[in-house]
């Protein structure tokens, strides 16, 4: 969940309790102060009532049941001793309606002028309370729904307007990768935090790009220094193979030491190569006839490698081209089914199809190998290939990289690996 998403998530729901809660007391106060206006009215009642008897005891014998209807009956002393004021919701039937009608009565206890104890039943129609208590809730839930959305919505700009500097930033990284220029980045913002955040990304991506900058330097300084020294070596060795009083043992040491010598050589022509591709010195571009490209690596490949006795399948669906650099498309190609052809076991079956826009290569395989590392320089897969540099899928993964080449693996029981290329 985004950053921007969670946090307005977290401030919604605490609205949400906040103005809920809030809501509700004002909900509850506001009725009980209704039903406490309501009762002081019947107090009042009351007092007038038992003040009009009090001056005309005539009055006890008259009942009101018209509006505010009230009720008068005597009781005992004992009981008037013991007596307590009380209010209750209740109803009373209103011919004049032929209805119930919602009342709050209130039963309150008076001496007459006769000596004698009377209760007092008061009733208050609360058909206009109940409408009001109505209209109040109704009122009440939108004004609390619009003022929810309406701090919800806010909230959501303010925040997207705060975190506006940490989305630049975000889209930043995304862009900056050492060796390709990456787009400006103004480390200005009004809030500290962000900016401190933005300097320490600036000089981060200072320091990566000087280190990617020494480490391409130095590998290609070393390769092109290394190629006179193992030329010569390799001349040398030539050379002492050729005289006549070695030994077989001697020989064999000789062949050791060449076939080492060989692998020194083609890890610095990849080493080498790597750091021309991310160099950017392939800018020439033509249209590659991949399949021409490909029944070329085959005829080779599979005479150099005869030994294996592999079978090999090669299906044009297709007619395939390419706007790459030659070179490298010849280099791709080659590494995948190189690649192919050495993993098979013996007696394996190698299998290429070519369509309109992609190739596919696979192979016999025992295991699957390790998408998250296959492409990491000098992984090897297979250890039991002592001659592999370890380069040769970093070398397809850059060269696809460069010409925007999806390489996809997948493994069935065989390994497959598939080149679609752009439009």
């Amino acid at each position: 969940m985004k950053l921007l998403r969670y946090t307005h998530l977290n401030l919604s729901v605490l609205l949400f309790l906040l103005l809920g809660g809030w809501g509700t007391f004002f909900y509850f106060a506001v009725i009980d102060e209704v039903m406490d206006e309501t009762d002081d009215s019947l107090a009042n009642y009351r007092d007038i009532i038992v003040g009009k008897i009090l001056a005309d005891s005539t009055l006890l014998k008259a009942e009101d049941q018209v509006i505010h209807s009230y009720s008068i009956r005597p009781i005992t002393k004992e009981k008037a001793a013991d007596y307590r004021e009380r209010f209750y919701d209740g109803k009373i039937y209103i011919e004049t309606e032929n209805e119930f009608e919602p009342v709050r009565i209130m039963k309150s206890c008076f001496m007459a002028t006769d000596l004698q104890y009377y209760e007092l039943e008061l009733r208050l129609s609360t058909l206009e309370r109940d409408d009001l208590i109505a209209a109040i809730l109704k009122y009440l839930v939108a004004l609390y729904v619009v003022l929810l959305c309406c701090l919800v919505f806010s909230t959501r700009l303010i925040l997207q307007s705060v975190f506006r500097p940490l989305d630049r930033l975000l889209e930043w990284l995304k862009c900056a990768t050492p060796g390709q220029s990456a787009p400006p980045l103004d480390p200005h913002t009004r809030i500290i935090e962000f900016r401190t955040l933005n300097r320490a990304a600036l000089e981060m991506h200072e320091r990566a790009e000087r280190a990617y900058r020494e480490q391409k330097e130095f590998i290609e300084n070393a390769s092109h220094e290394l190629q006179t020294p193992l030329a010569i070596v390799r001349s040398k060795l030539e050379l002492l193979a050729d005289h006549d009083n070695l030994t077989e043992e001697e020989l064999k040491e000789i062949d050791d030491m060449y076939r080492s010598l060989n692998r020194a050589v083609q890890l610095n022509k990849s080493l080498l190569l790597l750091s021309r591709i991310q160099n950017g010195q392939f800018t020439q571009t033509t249209t590659v006839d991949v399949n021409m490209h490909v029944r070329q690596i085959v005829d080779l490949l599979s005479d150099v490698y005869e030994d294996k006795a592999l079978t090999y399948d090669l299906r044009e669906e297709g007619h395939c081209t390419a706007e790459m650099d030659e070179s490298l498309a010849h280099t791709l190609l080659n590494n995948l089914v190189k690649n192919a052809i050495v993993h098979s076991p013996d007696k394996g079956h190698v299998e290429v199809r070519i369509g309109s826009r992609d190739v596919e290569i696979s192979n016999d395989g025992s295991a699957a190998l390790d998408q998250q590392r296959m492409f990491r320089r000098f992984h090897k897969g297979d250890t039991n290939h002592k001659d592999s540099t370890g380069l040769g899928l970093s070398i397809v993964q850059s060269i696809a990289s460069l010409y925007n080449i999806d390489v996809a693996y997948h493994y069935d029981g065989r390994h497959h690996f598939v080149l679609k290329f752009p439009k």
